[in-house]
């Protein structure tokens, strides 16, 4: 069941309006989808954390706008890094049945074996394409990579068993996580005294031309 998040319709745009809206600790925003019309609205930006905390970020929530309530999910924000506050939201509604687009972060769960025996975990995907209904969304891919060896690798098809529910937008051989071999540096001794670096000639220069 969808977490019912209050909301209330804004007809004025101007920026003093949204600043008032943002002094009171409120979030414009905005619900958009094909088979909706655009609508400006405004929500508490307290009851948005608390929503988005309970469902996920990816999650359904049934967005009350005034007594009229429409499933939706958050698409996109925007927020001040230097106040950090949320300053718009976008939803998108939703139909149940329809399958959507949407990017869902991957989670490395476990201690790879490679790590531990001096390899270096390399991470190529941090978030997903996936396509389902917006009840099969997970909130994260969670991949296990506990067995992992060096210079071993874990690809979308190696996951895709997992997640029978949904479409991954990638191909099969994409990589998702990998260990790589430690780098092994070699010490050549010639035998011969290294040459100093260009600073280091400067700070021995004699300031007085070489006389005493």
């Amino acid at each position: 069941m969808s977490t019912v998040l209050q909301a209330k319709e804004r007809n004025v745009f101007r920026h003093s309006a949204l600043n008032k809206i943002r002094k009171e600790g409120n979030i414009p925003g905005v619900i958009y989808g094909s088979k909706t019309e655009n609508k400006s609205i405004y929500i508490s930006e307290k009851d948005l954390i608390k929503t988005i905390k309970d469902v996920g970020r990816n999650g359904v929530i049934s967005l009350d706008v005034n007594g009229s309530k429409q499933n939706v999910i958050l698409t996109d924000y925007q927020a001040d890094p230097l106040k950090n506050v949320l300053v718009h939201v976008d939803f998108r509604a939703v139909d149940m049945s329809t399958e959507l687009n949407a990017n869902v972060r991957v989670t490395l769960l476990g201690d790879a074996a490679g790590v531990k025996e001096g390899g270096v975990m390399q991470q190529s995907l941090h978030e997903v394409s996936v396509t389902a209904t917006p009840t099969n969304i997970p909130q994260s891919i969670d991949v296990d990579v506990t067995n992992l060896q060096v210079e071993e690798k874990v690809t979308i098809s190696d996951i895709k068993v997992n997640y029978s529910s949904i479409t991954f937008n990638h191909e099969d051989d994409e990589v998702i996580a990998s260990i790589l071999a430690p780098r092994q540096e070699e010490e050549i001794d010639t035998g011969e005294k290294q040459s100093e670096a260009p600073h280091d000639n400067l700070e021995q220069t004699d300031t007085n031309g070489g006389e005493e």
